[in-house]
């Protein structure tokens, strides 16, 4: 393992001015590094990443299909259930964000809140959560590039498309945050006028249903034993792939302007405006699909495009294509870009394998070296495609790993906040509602990861093997498992720099010099 030049810190009770260009250069050095990363993102720049991770096309297909097979169109209601309990967990992040704004969070956050251990593991789950969910994004959008042309892929076909895009985001993001933020707002910019003119169109001019729709369920409870709970505790699990991504805004915070303040309100608003799309176009889609008993019994694999061609005509159907394509294009570009920054954050302390490597930033100020590691990560993991029961595997561990770092940075915050050593000290300060907004947030990540990593035959493909029904709690169990093993092995939580007894914690809290200080665990 190499070991790099510990970053510069600056002397114990130092202040720091306010964040916005040399700010925030002695606001990154207070916390204990110097600026390598571009600094270039307006808070515009910032919620294009998380408004295209999430991303609410990518969103509608994940879910839409397989919500509507298990409880059928009273499955809408698990989507705003699932935004609330997600609102509560980017409220735990805006806080921590917005005192300590760098990237790879869970990991930074972590250490911080409750030492180096915990910080490096919950670090090490989600950056595997992430690029393997890269892997999930990619494999996803090669079918609608076949779609385009017209031609029927076989898995191999599938496989070699997949890999293509993920190397063409590797490219756009090796060129600098500039010009991926120029092709994720290109691709959010007709994603979103798209989502919102089709959604509403539908349910303006081609409502086939009532709204009474939404109380039925057109007996897919069949599925679950008969029994609607459980029929909606499993669209639950379903409907959380729709809102996760968010936290893309943390992975750019280094390379955003004024992050303390600008990178908790970018993800308020990727949240909500895309949850806002989701679940207009969910609503518009079910009340105007012609035969919902068709898509109840899974005889149609994409009812979303059966909604949209039935009602524009035939002619809408390649443009339709061609939004999706370019939806999970730039989800795969924005992710991507949060996965190689996660890797640096881990790997500039010297805490990752091949961390000399892996730490390296590009002439273009990009983190060439997260970025390569993640690409080889996330494309060794398509060859899994070939196989049909193993990459299905593998989008079930990752939809459990991504709520795991959730439940841990939430849990973390709030055994913090209990213990009375971390108070916050950045512009979010919510006193005594802030604990039991933290209280609620740690029950609901708490809720969906056991939720989500339920194993259930339901969520796989009939006759599928016992291990892929496990796919996710044993996914999340050999990830904690090889990541305990490594801790114990190579002890890197030894090599993470000691913190300052000072820091930027509170230089937000006001326009002014503040004094910034970070309690000790």
């Amino acid at each position: 393992m190499s070991h790099s030049t510990p970053p510069h810190r600056p002397p114990a009770g130092s202040t720091v001015s306010a964040a916005g260009g040399d700010g925030d250069t002695a606001r990154l050095a207070s916390l204990g590094y110097t600026q390598e990363l571009r600094r270039s993102l307006n808070i515009l720049g910032n919620i294009a990443m998380g408004f295209a991770v999430v991303s609410p096309v990518v969103a509608l297909y994940a879910v839409s299909m397989i919500g509507t097979m298990i409880a059928g169109p009273a499955w809408i209601w698990a989507l705003p259930v699932v935004l609330a309990g997600q609102c509560l967990v980017v409220n735990v992040y805006s806080e921590l964000t917005s005192q300590w704004p760098l990237a790879g969070g869970p990991y930074q956050w972590g250490r911080r809140l409750i030492g180096p251990r915990f910080g490096w593991l919950s670090g090490w789950v989600w950056q595997f959560a992430v690029m393997f969910g890269n892997t999930t994004v990619a494999y996803l959008a090669a079918p609608w590039v076949f779609a385009l042309i017209g031609v029927t892929p076989s898995p191999g076909a599938m496989v070699a498309v997949s890999m293509a895009i993920v190397l063409l985001c590797a490219l756009v993001n090796a060129y600098g945050i500039n010009l991926l933020k120029w092709f994720v707002s290109a691709g959010i910019a007709g994603e979103a006028i798209a989502s919102v003119l089709v959604g509403l169109s539908l349910l303006l001019f081609f409502r086939k249903h009532p709204f009474s729709l939404f109380t039925h369920t057109f007996g897919a409870e069949a599925l679950s034993g008969g029994s609607v709970p459980l029929a909606l505790l499993t669209v639950l699990a379903v409907a959380g792939w729709a809102f996760i991504g968010f936290d893309a805004c943390v992975s750019t915070a280094e390379e955003t302007k004024d992050a303390g303040r600008q990178v908790p309100r970018a993800m308020w608003w990727a949240l909500l405006s895309v949850g806002a799309v989701v679940i207009l176009n969910a609503v518009a889609v079910a009340l105007s699909y012609p035969h919902t008993a068709t898509a109840v019994a899974g005889k149609d694999v994409d009812p979303v495009t059966t909604a949209v061609v039935t009602s524009f005509g035939s002619w809408s159907d390649k443009p339709f294509v061609l939004v999706v394509l370019v939806s999970f294009l730039a989800c795969a570009m924005a992710s991507q870009g949060g996965a190689a920054r996660g890797l640096y954050s881990l790997a500039r302390d010297d805490v990752f394998p091949f961390s000399r490597q892996v730490r390296k930033v590009n002439t273009q100020q990009a983190p060439i070296g997260g970025l390569i590691a993640s690409t080889l990560v996330s494309g060794a993991a398509l060859l899994l495609g070939l196989n049909a029961t193993a990459i299905g595997s593998l989008i079930a561990f990752g939809t459990a790993a991504t709520f795991v770092p959730f439940f841990l940075v939430t849990a973390a915050a709030l055994s913090a906040r209990l213990r009375g050593t971390w108070v916050p000290g950045g512009h979010i300060r919510q006193g005594r509602k802030g604990t039991v907004l933290n209280v609620t947030a740690v029950a609901w990540t708490g809720f969906e990861v056991t939720n989500v990593a339920w194993p259930r035959a339901v969520l796989a493909p009939p006759g599928a093997p016992w291990y892929q029904i496990w796919a996710a709690p044993l996914g999340v169990a050999v990830v904690l498992g090889a990541g305990t093993v490594y801790l114990m092995a190579r002890r890197p939580q030894d090599r993470i720099p000691a913190r300052a007894e000072t820091d930027a914690a509170g230089a937000a809290a006001a326009p002014s010099t503040v004094p910034a200080t970070e309690p000790q665990p």
